[in-house]
């Protein structure tokens, strides 16, 4: 590693947190915690039945919270302490452990499991707790308005004006742990690469859109992210920074 970068955008997805010990949002079964992903994670099924949707997220809260940060996590978070240039998270997990490793500038494009948000005025809840149809908003007195901050499928992502941006500006593009078969952000990589980013991958195995990627870097991300940070941090200390 040579280059001195300016601004690094790093795409995370459900592998950094399969190493925490969270399972993957889609198993291969089609299943997720072993329920249809239609059945709690499409605006039909919670305007159908919101009540069985917030079970759902209530029942899974306390697993997602309770995990810990990894190796790669950590990484992250003291490559934004320490590299001189911009370093911005953006992240598919609902899960916080990019929060629990201290890391900052971190976009949830999927939301947070942690999060509600109320219907009839918008204001975002934050709980681990659980939120039901039973709860009201602090901010205007509805009960029972709560939907579960996680974009469902056919929703639009969080922050994408952040993140088309931030994909523009930056010199670096680094995907770790991410399928690259669910869009909009499978598709980062061709903006980033577009605009003249270096792009690296880092997954267990190769993606179908590996071919983007200028390198690719197979195994588990909590051993070779760390040491990628390290070659970053290493070339910007050779270089005088």
């Amino acid at each position: 590693m040579k280059k001195q970068y300016k601004r690094i955008f790093i795409l995370t997805g459900a592998g950094i947190s399969a190493e925490s010990g969270l399972s993957t949002f889609r198993d291969s079964d089609g299943l997720w915690n072993n329920h249809k992903v239609e059945d709690v994670a499409t605006l039909e099924a919670f305007e159908k039945n919101p009540a069985f949707v917030h079970k759902f997220y209530n029942e899974l809260k306390p697993e997602i919270l309770n995990a810990k940060p990894n190796p790669a996590h950590l990484c992250l978070a003291k490559l934004q302490e320490k590299y001189k240039g911009k370093v911005n998270i953006i992240t598919q997990n609902v899960d916080i452990l990019h929060e629990k490793a201290s890391s900052k500038n971190i976009y949830h494009i999927h939301g947070k499991i942690d999060e509600a948000m109320c219907l009839e005025c918008g204001h975002i809840l934050q709980s681990a707790e659980d939120v039901d149809m039973s709860t009201i908003c602090p901010h205007c007195a509805t009960k029972g308005k709560f939907k579960p901050n996680i974009v469902f499928f056919g929703e639009m992502p969080l922050y994408m004006p952040e993140v088309e941006k931030h994909l523009r500006e930056c010199d670096l593009f680094v995907s770790v742990g991410t399928s690259g078969v669910v869009y909009p952000a499978a598709g980062f990589v061709y903006t980033a690469k577009y605009y003249g980013a270096d792009t690296i991958e880092f997954n267990l195995t190769t993606t179908s859109n590996n071919y983007l990627f200028d390198e690719h870097i197979e195994g588990k991300c909590s051993i070779t992210l760390p040491e990628f940070v390290e070659q970053l941090l290493e070339t910007q200390e050779n270089n005088g920074e």
